[in-house]
Formats: structure tokens, C-alpha cells, sequence
């Protein structure tokens, strides 16, 4: 969308001045390395991909599960960039099966592993083989591909994190925590670097991008008016992760400073935006009834239904942080992009406990939420997670 910055209440991109400064060492690296993009066609891997093509790579390699975003993402670089002589070329593959690990058998061979691919959604959490599921995602196909990154000698691995993990309160913002845990650990054997960033506007299953299908569909826009978020676009999240896999050092996370030029602003605010941008008046409705009933008229009428509610449902985080008070930062050496710099701590006992608990569990194929929940407080003690009973499948 050519207006998200005018969306998300911003006149210039964010890393503009970072990114230009380093724009002669990004392309020289670049130009002269091999990379691997895995969860390569989800939004933020699309954009990461989309920054190292352009730069020209020796070799570019794309895994993701989705066939067809796959489709859609090389389109994409064909109508945007054209071609490469770089070996440019993508695979449906789910990482976490027997087919990728031949994959790697058979190749390998590359400078840079980017990894994009991550379970995001809240509601993820709301049964526990989803759940299960977030936890091989986010952790263990991780720990896996950085363990085949060090066998194949790889120079750098990247992750990304979210700004969820600092001061978790819920199920996926404590996994991207355990998973820095495991990081730390392997971090002794390959250098390492991951970022923590905010919201992606319109990136694929946001709330954002549900307005256009909304619009699309001819059905109301609801959101909720008492959370604000921090927002970036698609492209400056390519380029946050990006300048953190070239210029992190080994156990280094990066995110954007908070400045004027990052600063909140509530999904109602930008659902308002966003219909006035399409030529629309918002008209705030009382139940979900009301909206459904009043999306038949209005909208010839030049207005919208809005449906602007509190938010009740678990895991949701009442402000954003991308760093606590106990970790170090570097503030200095970039202009829009903070560094968190971490030391390799981490306890083996805990690491040890948690991948046989889960082992244990899958073996039985039999687990709860409960356990999952309880396992996840033995690991982060001040875990902030509050159970609502509520998740966001029950809202429209």
C-alpha cells in the first residue's frame, strides 16, 4: 500500500539515513555472498528477500511452506527487480521436515541463513496442539537449522525476534524468549544476530491487512480503540533485518529507537484513516449486529460501519517494549536502530529440562494447555501471562 506511512501517522521512512550510510558496505557484502531466506514468503520474509535481490547476491535461495505465496513473492521480484546472474531460486518446503533436511544434505552451502519463519498470532495460543505447534515453529526448527548452519560452516545465522519477548505475557512472545535462550547457547559455536521490532503494517493476517479484505468483502471494520501499537512497514522491516544479519555482531539484537519518528497509535486510529483515505466516513455502530446489518446500506451512502471495542482477550499486551532494564544497549551506532548487547547466558539445566518435557509430552501425544503454561513459567519465572478465557476467534 503506496499510503501506510500516512496510515501508521509517519511522513519519512524510518531507516532512510541508516540504510543510505551503509548502503556501499550492504551491497559490497551482499554482492558477494550466498544466502538462504527460510520462511521466505511470509511478509517480513518477502521483504527481506526482496532487499538482498536487489542487491545482487551470488546465490538466493527461499524456503517457505506457503506454495503460493512462493508464486506471489517471485512475481513480485520479476515485476519489481527483473533478474539476477546470481542462482536465484525458491522451494516449498516445510523446515521442519525429512525433505528440507535432504535439501540441506544435498546443498548447504551458504554464507548467510536468514530465518523469518515464526508462528505470530495471539490466538495461537488458544489450544495446545496449536500451541505445540508454535513451540516447534518458534524453538526447536530454530535450534535445528542453526545446528545444520554450523555443520555446513556457515558464516552468520539471523532470526528474528519480536518485541513481545521483553516482558512476555503471552504464549508467542514467551516463545521468541526461550528461543533467545537457545540462542545464547549456540551463539558459542556461530555468530548470531536476531531483532525485536514493531507491529508490520498490512503484513499477511495483521489486523491491518484485514481491513482490505473487509473493504473487499463488503463487511464492517472492527478493531479495537484502547490498544496502541508501534508500526513499521513492510520494507523497513527487510531492512531492519537485513542491517542486523550483515552488521550484528554475535549475540546482537536490533530494533528501532523510539523517537517522534516511531511513536503509538490505536488500530481504531488508523481504521479511521484508512476509510477516509478510500473516500469513506467512518459511522461507529454499538454490536456486531448493528455493523452486519448496516454494511448493506451505508457504504453507498459514502460511510463505513466501525466497530471500535476494549480488548478482553488473552495475551494482549497492554504497551510495547522492544528492551528491559537489565539489558545493555548501544545507542550510538546508528541513527534510527538500538542494539541490545548480550553476553551468552543461559542455563543448560533449564534448556536440558525444556526439550525433554516436550519430548516427553509428544511421545505420550497427549498435553495440555496447563502443562505447556506451567513448563513456560519454569522458564521465564516473571512471566507475565494472564489467562482471560477469551481469544479472538470468538470476536468478528
Amino acid at each position: 500500500m503506496d499510503n501506510t506511512l500516512t496510515l501508521i501517522g509517519r511522513d519519512n521512512p524510518l531507516f532512510l539515513n541508516d540504510v543510505s550510510k551503509s548502503e556501499e558496505s550492504l551491497r559490497k557484502v551482499v554482492s558477494e555472498s550466498r544466502f538462504l531466506v527460510l520462511g521466505g514468503a511470509g511478509s517480513i520474509g518477502q521483504a527481506v528477500t526482496k532487499e538482498i535481490f536487489k542487491r545482487h547476491p551470488k546465490k538466493l535461495h527461499v524456503v517457505d511452506i506457503s506454495e503460493n505465496n512462493m508464486v506471489e513473492l517471485v512475481r513480485d521480484i520479476r515485476s519489481s527487480f527483473g533478474y539476477i546472474d546470481g542462482d536465484f531460486q525458491t522451494f516449498a518446503l516445510d523446515i521442519g521436515s525429512l525433505e528440507y533436511d535432504a535439501f540441506i544434505q544435498a546443498d548447504g552451502q551458504y554464507d548467510y541463513v536468514l530465518n523469518l519463519s515464526a508462528l505470530k498470532h495471539v490466538r495461537s495460543e488458544k489450544d495446545p496442539f496449536t500451541l505445540m505447534r508454535m513451540i516447534d515453529v518458534n524453538i526447536f526448527n530454530t535450534d535445528k537449522t542453526i545446528q545444520q548452519s554450523i555443520d555446513a560452516g556457515v558464516k552468520k545465522y539471523f532470526c528474528v525476534s519480536t518485541d513481545k519477548a521483553a516482558n512476555p505475557v503471552n504464549m508467542m512472545g514467551a516463545s521468541k524468549r526461550i528461543m533467545e535462550m537457545f540462542l545464547m547457547r549456540k551463539s558459542e559455536s556461530i555468530a548470531i544476530s536476531t531483532a525485536r521490532f514493531a507491529n508490520v503494517a498490512f503484513s499477511d493476517g495483521s489486523l491491518l491487512h484485514g481491513f482490505n479484505q473487509r473493504i473487499q468483502k463488503k463487511q464492517p471494520i472492527v478493531a479495537p480503540n484502547d490498544i496502541k501499537r508501534y508500526f513499521v512497514t513492510p520494507q523497513e522491516s527487510g531492512e531492519l533485518c537485513l542491517m542486523s544479519c550483515i552488521f550484528g555482531e554475535n549475540r546482537d539484537i536490533f530494533f528501532p529507537k523510539l523517537s517522534e519518528a516511531l511513536h503509538l497509535i490505536s488500530f481504531a486510529d488508523i481504521a479511521i484513516k484508512f476509510l477516509q483515505q478510500l473516500g469513506y466516513e467512518p459511522h461507529l455502530c454499538k454490536s456486531e449486529e448493528e455493523a452486519r446489518e448496516l454494511v448493506r446500506t451505508l457504504p453507498e451512502q459514502g460511510k463505513w460501519p466501525c466497530l471500535f471495542t476494549k480488548s478482553d482477550t488473552t495475551g494482549e499486551k497492554d504497551f510495547e517494549e522492544f528492551f528491559t532494564e537489565q539489558e545493555q544497549l548501544d545507542m550510538e551506532r546508528f541513527d534510527n536502530l538500538g542494539i541490545i548487547k548480550n553476553e551468552p547466558l543461559y542455563e543448560q539445566e533449564l534448556l536440558t529440562l525444556f526439550e525433554n518435557s516436550i519430548s516427553e509430552m509428544k511421545s505420550k501425544r497427549a498435553w495440555t494447555k496447563e502443562q505447556i503454561v506451567t513448563l513456560f513459567f519454569t522458564m521465564i519465572p516473571d512471566f507475565g501471562h494472564k489467562e482471560t478465557g477469551k481469544y479472538l476467534d470468538s470476536k468478528m
